[in-house]
């Protein structure tokens, strides 16, 4: 058989496969379209118009004035953007250092050890409404938490509503998130560590290194792409904090607990403001990609 016969039949075999990628790809590729890529579209017509949900007026466009009015003469959106800033700040470093140190305790070979897992990992597999609601209560005056420092204190402390103090409401936003979210990151560690290869433990200890050491230069080494996962997950995760404030707050009190995805939805679907709603959506687009797009550089393996 000729060369050019061979290259012909290789050819036509390469667009078979081709045509059965898009084929067995398509269903995929249709979903993404309608819930995300037409969204994201609209998003971005939309934030340059002043559309509301419910008006007789027609739409116009409007250019820069939807981003303007957010950044000079909208309050609440900047301290939604800064209580979103505060909360990715403390969240992403805690959570992943406490998923760490968790994977590592439960990476050892004892007896009992996969029932921890599954106690820390529950939490991920209960919604996170139906959490939101239960540490409500947790929150109370007469709740759980002050109920606990009342006993330990001797009857010292004084109870207070932790959702209802603006000083305390977004702390105890951040402490429900790392414990709800934890033992997902946690997994996520525990099989960076599994994949490390036994031999290069076996050769620290001939060297004589300690419990530092090892970790130091054979687990942060072995665990760099598990931590570059980790920390655009929980990133994005935290920068798009909703559902507990939505549940627990409704960003008060004096908006401590607002964030931007919170804001947008409030100006765009219960205030019916589409147009700005937009605008506040597309911001926080950009700015999750931006940061996404830093963490990833800053992040990346040096050759």
């Amino acid at each position: 058989m000729s060369s050019n016969a061979q290259s012909e039949r290789r050819s036509a075999a390469l667009r078979k496969e081709a045509r059965a990628a898009w084929i067995m790809s398509s269903p995929a590729l249709v979903l993404l379209t309608l819930f995300l890529g037409i969204p994201i579209l609209l998003t971005f017509v939309l934030s340059f118009t002043n559309i509301r949900l419910v008006s007789p007026t027609p739409p116009k466009f409007v250019g820069l004035n939807n981003f303007v009015r957010a950044f000079a003469h909208d309050p609440s959106f900047l301290r939604s953007l800064a209580n979103t800033v505060f909360f990715a700040t403390i969240v992403v470093p805690c959570q992943s250092a406490l998923a760490l140190a968790l994977a590592v305790l439960v990476n050892a070979k004892v007896k009992g050890v996969t029932v921890f897992r599954t106690m820390i990992f529950m939490p991920v597999v209960t919604s996170m409404v139906v959490v939101s609601i239960l540490w409500s209560f947790f929150y109370e005056e007469n709740g759980l938490f002050n109920s606990v420092l009342n006993t330990v204190t001797g009857g010292a402390w004084t109870a207070i509503a932790w959702l209802n103090n603006p000083g305390t409401a977004m702390p105890a936003i951040i402490l429900l998130s790392i414990w709800q979210a934890v033992g997902l990151h946690m997994i996520i560690w525990l099989s960076g560590l599994q994949g490390i290869d036994p031999a290069l433990y076996e050769a620290a200890d001939l060297d004589g290194a300690n419990g530092w050491q090892r970790f130091r230069y054979v687990t942060w080494p072995g665990l760099h792409s598990t931590m570059v996962f980790i920390l655009v997950t929980i990133t994005i995760a935290a920068l798009g904090l909703f559902v507990q404030v939505d549940v627990m707050t409704s960003g008060g009190p004096q908006d401590a607990t607002s964030t931007l995805v919170y804001h947008a939805v409030r100006k765009g679907y219960r205030e019916q403001d589409m147009g700005y709603g937009s605008a506040i959506s597309l911001i926080f687009f950009v700015s999750v990609l931006v940061i996404s797009l830093i963490q990833r550089r800053l992040t990346r393996e040096k050759n």
